[in-house]
């Protein structure tokens, strides 16, 4: 078995302004900052093996501060990148129905293979984004079998692992809130990933955050 805590990273101002970021490379803001260090604190009576994370630096920035605490180096992968949204990318959820109202339609209809506008990036379909991240978090579960493993992503990261776990179809609807500086424990048994918790954040409540400053 292979123990796995699949962690959305910390705020950033776009998560704050519900602005889409997919491949975009947003910073944590401060709170986002705070979020990352309690995290860490949190974790570090734990024994993780592998900080593992994906390449944008909202991921790099909170794996960072577990990294850091567990006295180990983080690895970074582009594989664990939230899903590319191509033209949806740097606007406001709430502008996309009027720029895009057909792709948006699309979109919110859980077609698994509707396809975005082009932008910066090409965008993917959630069955190609559904295979990328289920590869690479199987990879790294058999690479560090018998171990512990963080594994710092997005929440469509996440949500992809939840919906492996739980055998859901692609084209349900989401089920579960994904939170910032959420940790989310699996277990990775005969190639197949069991749900073990899920959005836990009491380390992010102000008493926790306090002791963090307190003991900086």
């Amino acid at each position: 078995m292979t123990e796995i805590l699949l962690i959305r990273h910390g705020e950033t101002a776009w998560n704050a302004v519900r602005r889409l970021q997919g491949h975009l490379d947003i910073p944590l803001n401060a709170e986002g900052t705070r979020q990352a260090k309690a995290l860490a604190y949190a974790l570090q009576n734990e024994r993780v093996d592998a900080v593992i994370s994906s390449d944008l630096q909202r991921a790099v920035q909170t794996a960072g501060e577990i990294a850091r605490l567990q006295g180990v180096n983080t690895r970074l992968d582009a594989g664990l990148r939230e899903r590319c949204f191509g033209g949806f990318e740097g606007q406001l959820y709430s502008d996309l129905p009027h720029l895009f109202p057909v792709e948006h339609a699309a979109w919110k209809s859980h077609d698994p293979d509707a396809e975005f506008p082009l932008g910066e990036n090409k965008g993917e379909t959630v069955r190609q984004f559904h295979l990328r991240v289920i590869t690479h978090i199987d990879h790294y579960a058999k690479q560090f079998a018998g171990k512990k493993i963080a594994i710092v992503a997005h929440g469509g990261v996440l949500e992809c692992a939840y919906r492996a776990a739980k055998d859901l179809p692609l084209e349900a609807p989401r089920e579960v809130t994904i939170y910032n500086a959420s940790i989310n424990r699996f277990a990775y048994v005969d190639g197949q990933l069991q749900l073990i918790s899920w959005g836990d954040i009491a380390h992010l409540d102000a008493d926790a955050i306090d002791e963090i400053n307190q003991n900086k």
